[in-house]
């Protein structure tokens, strides 16, 4: 008797729980349609930000989808490309990872591209009176080439969509600017940040102090060498941009081709002589060389004027030297030029091929480059949109305005499989400028035949 008393009271309990608060009856969700809504695990691998960058973003998304739970994992830069491989080699790994825009030749092997539907299902609660549980399938469409550059800044569609696919998308995106040590302006009177490269120039005159030994006390900007000055060869590329060079072209690099105007002009030359020569003791703009120490400790230390850097840089600087005294400007540009330009540099979310929930994983994606959902990982990271309806947004943030600022003019320009490769190359060719191991012609031809076999 007891035991038939203690089944009616579990079937009683089973039946209670079916019944909500207010009294009105739940109704079960078809074996079926659970199958569509079991829970899963989607991990996400990123190097740039720890997971709080990414909390309101992924909260939104489990309310939405709530058998679907998003595992953060952040790396360290050293290690992550290892990891990656080592993971894929034994058959795990990620679902979504995050590359950065020059590595996606390299890894797309590795990647799916985002299919044309995806179709992501969840659970809903509808009615009034009669509260049903049910099953919604949504079927989203993936960008098209149009969707991408009405959407994103204008670097984006080429570099994320190849072979008449979108392969991956960003959530943000940075360019290269001018940090200045305020106090060491004030110091030589120089009343505004450069605008120009004429100005840059003037300024760093004005701020490089050399002792009669010949000795740089201190230096207007970390520029001229390649391994002690981070981000050597992005400063390069966004000169020979700005100076006309086609940086590529068919199936390989060109910046050493002469300018289609004049036959005479090589414009990447010219880039390649005016950023060694602050590096020449021969010249009136010498204030910096390869015995120097990091661009980036020199400036935190105050020894250097100018640091040229992104957005990334931002929070390691306040951390570092919570008492320097400085601020941000855009790169300069070439005095009189109508096209201004600078060179871009950020990461984008992509899927494992290995991936056992593809329509999950690119949904995910999806949900987060939206601008409605996206923003607090901005604002939290303090990262430049990649997105054109946030622009006006963030003009408004004072950290993030000068690279905001940039974000419609800068450009990519490596689409080779291995940037690691291609960006040794261009430093390399630089420091054999530097140190006359090949005259500045030798060097560029030399290094583009290395660059040209990573294509």
């Amino acid at each position: 008797m007891k035991q038939k008393k203690f089944f009616k009271m579990t079937a009683l309990f089973a039946l209670l729980s079916l019944v909500g608060l207010t009294g009105f009856r739940c109704t079960l969700i078809p074996q079926g349609q659970l199958q569509q809504v079991k829970p899963i695990v989607l991990n996400w691998w990123r190097v740039a930000d720890g997971p709080d960058t990414t909390t309101d973003m992924v909260t939104n998304f489990n309310k939405q989808y709530t058998h679907i739970r998003i595992n953060y994992q952040q790396f360290r830069p050293g290690e992550y490309e290892q990891a990656l491989l080592q993971a894929w080699a034994e058959d795990r790994g990620p679902d979504i990872f995050s590359i950065p825009n020059t590595w996606l030749g390299k890894y797309k092997t590795f990647m799916l591209p985002m299919p044309p539907k995806i179709t992501v299902a969840r659970q809903v609660l509808t009615g009034t009176i009669k509260k049903d549980y049910k099953v919604v399938t949504e079927n989203k469409v993936g960008p098209t080439i149009q969707d991408l550059k009405n959407n994103f800044v204008g670097a984006v569609a080429n570099d994320v969509y190849l072979d008449s696919q979108v392969w991956a998308l960003p959530m943000s995106f940075d360019t290269l600017s001018l940090y200045y040590n305020r106090d060491l302006l004030n110091q030589a009177k120089v009343i505004d940040p450069p605008a120009t490269w004429d100005d840059f120039i003037a300024d760093v005159k004005a701020l490089t102090l050399i002792n009669s030994q010949g000795k740089i006390i201190q230096s207007g900007v970390a520029m001229g060498s390649a391994n002690n000055v981070n981000y050597a060869a992005d400063i390069l590329a966004a000169l020979m941009l700005q100076n006309g060079t086609t940086m590529a072209s068919g199936n390989g690099v060109s910046f050493n081709q002469s300018s289609p105007d004049d036959k005479n002009y090589f414009p990447g030359e010219a880039a390649l002589t005016f950023y060694t020569d602050f590096t020449s003791p021969s010249k009136e703009i010498y204030t910096w060389n390869k015995d120097m120490p990091n661009s980036f400790d020199a400036f935190i230390q105050g020894r250097v004027a100018f640091y040229f850097g992104y957005a990334g840089d931002l929070l390691k600087i306040k951390n570092s030297a919570p008492t320097l005294n400085f601020d941000i400007t855009k790169i300069p540009q070439i005095t009189g030029s109508l096209k201004q330009t600078n060179i871009a540099d950020y990461n984008v979310e992509t899927v494992s091929k290995k991936t056992k929930y593809p329509n999950e994983a690119w949904g995910f994606v999806l949900f987060a480059t939206d601008p409605a959902n996206v923003k607090s990982y901005l604002d939290r990271a303090k990262r430049p949109t990649a997105l054109r309806a946030l622009i006006k947004d963030q003009l408004n943030d004072f950290d993030l305005a000068p690279f905001v600022n940039q974000v419609l003019i800068a450009q990519s320009w490596y689409h080779g499989r291995n940037w690691v490769a291609a960006e040794q190359a261009m430093k390399n060719m630089i420091d054999d400028v530097v140190d006359g191991k090949r005259t500045l012609k030798e060097s560029i031809g030399y290094y583009i035949q290395i660059i040209n076999q990573t294509y």
